[in-house]
């Protein structure tokens, strides 16, 4: 039995996949299983639950597709509203004070490197952290205060606003580029948003295999390296 840590995983996985071809993005095959299954493993080992943000006509294939597995579904009562409104949904169907959030289409991201983010969140007096990669400061992974991102969410949909700007609006610490290169390998940190993209993530993970690196697996090793801590 984990901890009492107080702490939630949210993975959001109600996007309409416009650009993935043939089907929700969530459900295609990576290494014989689910994007979504992978995303759930990654963030389950850190955290106390797991809630999977979906659409009302994804609920049934979802709950198929994570047969066995310990998850609850935040299911959006109103369609349309996007990620915020998932979000949002999701973080009212926990108790706990924190969270991390992932996509369904992030499959290599390591547990070990999420529970960093939880652990800057939780040693900082600001209820929002993001990472900076390639230049950019990425929306997803973050770890959030629930009830200020609650709140957030709510706000932001008010404004017609983002994914990003619901974290913006927790003054977020921001992890600089060179500090999360030192704690993970962000190839880790890739997201499948075609299929061309699932492609060179199932090859990376071939390789990766093939060589024994750590990580090889996606719910093997964590990926995170050890001065990154």
């Amino acid at each position: 039995m984990k901890a009492d840590t107080g702490r939630a995983g949210i993975v959001l996985a109600g996007g309409p996949s416009t650009r993935f071809e043939d089907g929700d993005k969530a459900l295609a095959a990576l290494a014989g299983r689910p994007l979504l299954l992978h995303a759930v493993e990654a963030v389950s080992p850190v955290v106390d639950d797991v809630v999977v943000s979906c659409r009302r006509d994804q609920r049934r294939s979802f709950e198929s597709a994570l047969e066995g597995v310990d998850v609850s579904f935040a299911t959006d009562p109103i369609d349309g509203l996007g990620p915020v409104g998932g979000l949002r949904t999701a973080l009212r169907e926990t108790d706990r004070l924190t969270a991390v959030v992932i996509g369904c289409d992030s499959p290599l991201v390591p547990p070990a490197f999420l529970g960093h983010l939880l652990d800057r969140l939780e040693g900082s007096t600001t209820a929002g952290v993001l990472v900076r990669t390639d230049g950019r400061t990425r929306r997803l992974p973050t770890a959030v205060n629930t009830r200020a991102a609650a709140a957030a969410a709510s706000e932001a949909l008010d404004d017609g606003g983002t994914l990003h700007d619901v974290v913006e609006r927790l003054a977020p610490v921001v992890i600089p580029e060179h500090h999360v290169a030192a704690a993970v390998d962000t190839e880790r940190l890739v997201t499948v948003d075609t299929r061309a993209d699932l492609a060179r993530v199932e090859e990376t993970l071939g390789r990766r295999i093939a060589s024994g690196s750590p990580g090889g697996s996606p719910s093997g090793a964590d990926g995170v390296r050890s001065n990154g801590r």
